[in-house]
């Protein structure tokens, strides 16, 4: 059954950090590409980074210089690191892959809140 299962989500101070994780348990073949979305409430599901299986990288402009998306190949977990955070990022964040065979899994998102 194929899984991605995102952790380190929680309550964290603007200016301060969070680093979330993605397993998918190695249960999705061929994967290529990985990464984040973001979905405020009232507010559209947004890209926020992603990482194809070569290693180039693909943020959005309200992130870049603050956000780093990584991944493990091996394990088939990608993960984000968070720096500088703004009440405005605050949202679910969800993990992404995609197939060469062009499908989409999606995990059921950890929870951002960036509040003082």
């Amino acid at each position: 059954q194929v899984q991605l299962v995102e952790s380190g989500g929680g309550l964290v101070q603007p200016g301060g950090s969070l680093r979330l994780s993605c397993d998918t348990s190695r249960t999705i073949f061929g994967v290529d590409t990985m990464g984040w979305y973001r979905q405020a409430p009232g507010k559209q599901r947004e890209l926020v980074a992603t990482i194809t299986s070569r290693g180039s990288t693909n943020y959005a402009d309200s992130v870049k210089g603050r956000f780093t998306i990584s991944r493990d190949a091996a394990k088939n977990m990608v993960y984000l690191q968070m720096n500088s955070l703004k009440p405005e990022d605050t949202a679910i964040y969800l993990c992404y892959a995609r197939t060469l065979y062009g499908l989409d899994y999606w995990g059921q998102g950890t929870q951002v809140t960036v509040s003082s």
